[in-house]
């Protein structure tokens, strides 16, 4: 059984490396982590001796498969205590990450199943970010980010990069949500500021971080 710290290194070495892709150095780590370097190569030690992770000096930190599969693990207990405080419990999307932060360590896994049960085995959470299933397998879903999108071509809002409440907080005030159908009316050269229509009723303007953070599809 893993420890809080563990399993929050676990799933930021995880993110860091892109699922497993590539080697994190440890000052990346201690960096999202918010903690020492000293602290970071005490953490990696321990880790390293579960098999969680390996490590080599110069090349940086790698994650294991069984090291990506309690993260996985981790991160659909995340999404899914996520989910149900939206769904079940009326928050908005924008309160949730804190909460799920404490949840996503409880070990019980039988609850854990029931919880995807009672949801009705949900793919996504509030935010759009997809959950993993039970064996850590994650759907996929194309998406790019509304700046890339075209003019005159509707598409519709899957999902958020950017997940800070200030953030999700300005979406929620200018009607964009998960779901949304948003459509490109002009593109400002001078700034990256786009003009759209959401859901074909309301006019707004949005900065280019706006638009970049924002993820859809077809």
């Amino acid at each position: 059984m893993l420890t809080f710290t563990e399993e929050n290194y676990l799933k930021a070495i995880y993110r860091l490396s892109d699922g497993g892709s590539k080697a994190v150095l440890t000052n990346e780590i201690a960096e999202i982590m918010s903690t020492k370097a000293a602290s970071v190569t005490d953490m990696v030690k321990k880790l390293s001796v579960k098999n969680l992770i390996g490590y080599e000096k110069y090349y940086g930190v790698t994650i294991t498969r069984e090291g990506m599969a309690e993260a996985l693990m981790v991160i659909r207990k995340h999404r899914l205590w996520e989910t149900f405080l939206v769904e079940k419990l009326n928050f908005s999307w924008d309160e949730v990450h804190d909460v799920a932060e404490q949840l996503e360590h409880i070990q019980s896994g039988l609850l854990i199943e029931k919880l995807d049960e009672f949801l009705g085995f949900p793919t996504s959470d509030p935010h759009g970010h997809p959950i993993p299933d039970r064996n850590g397998k994650i759907q996929e879903v194309r998406q790019h980010p509304l700046s890339e999108s075209p003019l005159n071509k509707k598409r519709f809002v899957r999902s958020v990069t950017d997940g800070s409440p200030s953030f999700l907080q300005y979406l929620s005030k200018i009607g964009i949500y998960i779901g949304a159908g948003i459509v490109i009316l002009e593109k400002v050269e001078f700034d990256g500021s786009v003009e759209i229509l959401i859901d074909g009723k309301k006019k707004v303007f949005i900065s280019r971080d706006a638009a970049q953070n924002l993820l859809v599809t077809d």
